[in-house]
């Protein structure tokens, strides 16, 4: 049997649920488990169905908005395992930050192709992040503009081993979890507890708001490739 990943719509448009439904329903492993209309009755169900992934409207009849709602299904240990996919018909700059930082996996928009929400669905479930291609070039232009940060606002990295540290790195730098197991030579399983730590003591969800701790420390710049990345004289020393 194909495990199934049980996913939450919110909208709160009766049509755009519908709509959402249908174009992911008919995959054998995604089970749409419910639907909400408000951010408010989103964290009611979220916390009632305990959903794999949720897919989270912006904008919400007045009282708590998407952003909000995902904040709070972020920070709820009820909903630890959940992952949010933002989606908006359009976006602004600050929206868009401000929905990565409160724990969002995802943001795509709306007219995306249906392929392409079902193929985020499956890559925030299984621990990936994911983001419409016409808002990369936002994150880029964001981060390039931004000053670096000092040494003295580095929260968490001296709380990292040297081996969580070595994680970090790859994993900022694009690599992933079978890429690191193989460049370390240890076990992918001991990769992924690696990176379960990283989250845990950098206060992070996933990989999108790793990358952004990165970028806001000044650890990395845009534009250097992986090898550039890893080469930086800008990593602190790993205790």
């Amino acid at each position: 049997m194909v495990a199934q990943v049980d996913v939450l719509i919110v909208d709160d448009h009766p049509l755009v649920r519908n709509g959402v439904r249908m174009a992911i329903s008919d995959k054998l492993d995604i089970n749409v488990v419910g639907e909400a209309d408000s951010g408010l009755h989103a964290i009611q169900m979220a916390r009632m169905l305990k959903p794999a992934v949720v897919l989270m409207d912006v904008s919400m009849p007045p009282g708590i908005s998407g952003l909000e709602a995902s904040r709070s299904l972020a920070h709820d240990r009820a909903t630890q395992g959940t992952k949010i996919i933002m989606l908006s018909v359009h976006v602004d700059d600050d929206t868009l930050f401000e929905a990565l930082r409160s724990g969002v996996s995802g943001f795509l928009l709306k007219d995306s192709p249906p392929e392409k929400i079902v193929e985020a669905i499956r890559t925030v479930a299984a621990g990936g992040s994911v983001l419409s291609p016409v808002l990369i070039s936002t994150v880029i232009a964001e981060f390039a503009r931004r000053p670096t940060l000092s040494r003295s606002q580095e929260d968490g990295l001296e709380n990292l081993t040297s081996r969580e540290f070595d994680v970090f790195k790859l994993l900022v730098c694009g690599y992933h979890n079978e890429e690191i197991a193989k460049t370390l030579v240890v076990a992918e399983s001991t990769v992924k507890s690696h990176v379960q730590r990283l989250y845990e003591k950098l206060r992070v969800r996933d990989r999108v708001q790793l990358v952004i701790y990165a970028y806001e420390q000044g650890l990395i710049t845009m534009g250097q490739s992986a090898w550039q990345k890893l080469q930086t004289d800008r990593w602190p020393d790993p205790v």
